[in-house]
């Protein structure tokens, strides 16, 4: 690089350093600027902006009614509610979580331990955490739990108050715990769970969750509801399926700053809409479980049902063996009319039938599927399969197949394979009258 005389001169007297530094302090305000500009942009929740302005800081006790508990290994905070039976929740009451059939929770978590559980022993569990992604760097500073008592749905809420007080928090927890012969949460298998066993551990302390049967009610709402909700959060569920609604709710990834803010300037205020989106999700956990419960009861299986819902619990029926409970919900929804989903449910329970060698039940209703679409492949071809292996009836299983490939186009990969079940039911024609 060639310098002048002047780039020399500034060198030697150190303008081009103090230039330099300039430059570098403009390009950091510049920077600063655009990151202001980008969370001036990033929604945050009306309340927040509202605690903002208090200019007294609030204790704790003020804004969260509970009270501090002490054990040997030190102090912490904890908040409890008790949602009374004729309370709502959305479309449902509280009451009705008493309900909740044991069998049927076994049967979506596919653990048969839960079945031989009472209600009275299970602990709903969802934890609130400095982090989403987990790991041992990320602690749940909120513990919330839920169980149903005396006609009521309690919820407890564990709150570290600093981070020298989770010994003392975990050992509650582990107490609490080991009076409950089951878990019930919501992504909890893959997060919650995960993570408090690991600050047990962390913390030189039993894990009491090793070896409880768990419900995590993720799963099975993928299942049975999935096919009808654009995701599976469960928010999602709360609005499309229990037509409950949360306003001014705070969003999930500005809790752990909310932590941090009170861990900086110890205002409750900001702590306040967090341990209400805890409590909330602790009762749709307990609703929801009512409700994916009662879809895979036949008993529930009324006319105002969600067809497409009732599918989907019928093929988990079959997947755990509830071959007879999959049975009355599909005649239920066949029975429905000629839509789109009673058809599907008549070709399941034909396909059930058949599995079970009720033959006289599943060939009736093939020739039933049949009158109604005479271009019915799947009906036509199981009709030709059973004429041809079961009934020894070869010339109408022919005739069904050709009856099939009037409907079929003559490139499709269903044509070829038709074309295949013709000529080889020709051949046995054939030899059968040789």
């Amino acid at each position: 690089m060639i310098m002048n005389v002047r780039d020399r001169l500034n060198r030697l007297t150190g303008e081009a350093e103090k230039r330099e530094k300039t430059e570098i302090r403009e390009e950091i305000l510049t920077l600063r600027r655009r990151i202001d500009a980008i969370m001036a942009r990033k929604p945050r929740s009306s309340a927040y902006k509202c605690q903002n302005r208090y200019a007294v800081t609030r204790v704790l006790e003020d804004v969260i009614h509970g009270s501090e508990i002490c054990n040997d290994y030190g102090t912490f905070y904890v908040s409890r509610s008790v949602a009374e039976g004729s309370d709502s929740h959305g479309c449902r009451t509280i009451s009705e979580i008493g309900g909740l059939n044991m069998n049927h929770a076994a049967l979506l978590a596919a653990d048969e331990r839960i079945a031989r559980s009472d209600l009275e022993r299970g602990l709903f569990i969802d934890t609130e955490t400095t982090g989403l992604s987990g790991g041992t760097g990320t602690t749940a500073f909120l513990i919330g739990l839920g169980w149903w008592e005396n006609g009521s749905f309690v919820t407890e809420q564990i709150f570290l108050r600093d981070f020298s007080e989770e010994t003392a928090a975990l050992v509650f927890l582990r107490e609490t715990a080991a009076k409950r012969e089951f878990l019930i949460t919501f992504n909890g298998k893959a997060f919650d769970i995960g993570l408090l066993s690991t600050r047990f551990i962390l913390n030189r302390q039993r894990d009491p969750f090793i070896g409880l049967p768990h419900l995590d009610l993720l799963f099975p709402s993928r299942r049975l509801l999935g096919h009808r909700l654009e995701n599976s959060r469960l928010v999602t569920l709360e609005e499309q399926i229990l037509d409950f609604r949360r306003r001014g709710d705070i969003p999930g990834y500005e809790i752990p700053g909310r932590y941090f803010d009170w861990l900086g300037r110890k205002d409750a205020a900001v702590l306040e809409d967090v341990f209400l989106h805890n409590r909330l999700d602790i009762i749709s956990m307990a609703v929801l479980a009512v409700h994916l419960a009662e879809l895979v009861d036949p008993a529930f299986c009324r006319d105002e049902s969600n067809d497409a819902d009732l599918i989907a619990a019928s093929r988990l029926l079959i997947e755990r063996g509830e071959l007879d409970s999959a049975m009355i919900i599909l005649k239920a929804t066949a029975d429905k009319g000629c839509g789109r989903f009673s058809f599907e449910a008549k070709k399941i329970l034909s396909l059930l039938y058949k599995r079970c060698g009720q033959w006289k039940r599943a060939v009736a209703m093939w020739e039933e599927m049949i009158d109604k679409n005479p271009g019915d492949f799947f009906a036509l071809t199981e009709m030709a399969k059973w004429c041809e292996h079961r009934a020894d009836e070869l010339e109408r299983a022919t005739s069904l197949v050709k009856q099939a490939l009037q409907y079929a186009e003559e490139s499709s990969e269903l044509c070829k394979i038709l074309v295949h079940r013709h000529n080889r039911l020709l051949r046995k024609l054939r030899r059968a009258r040789q």
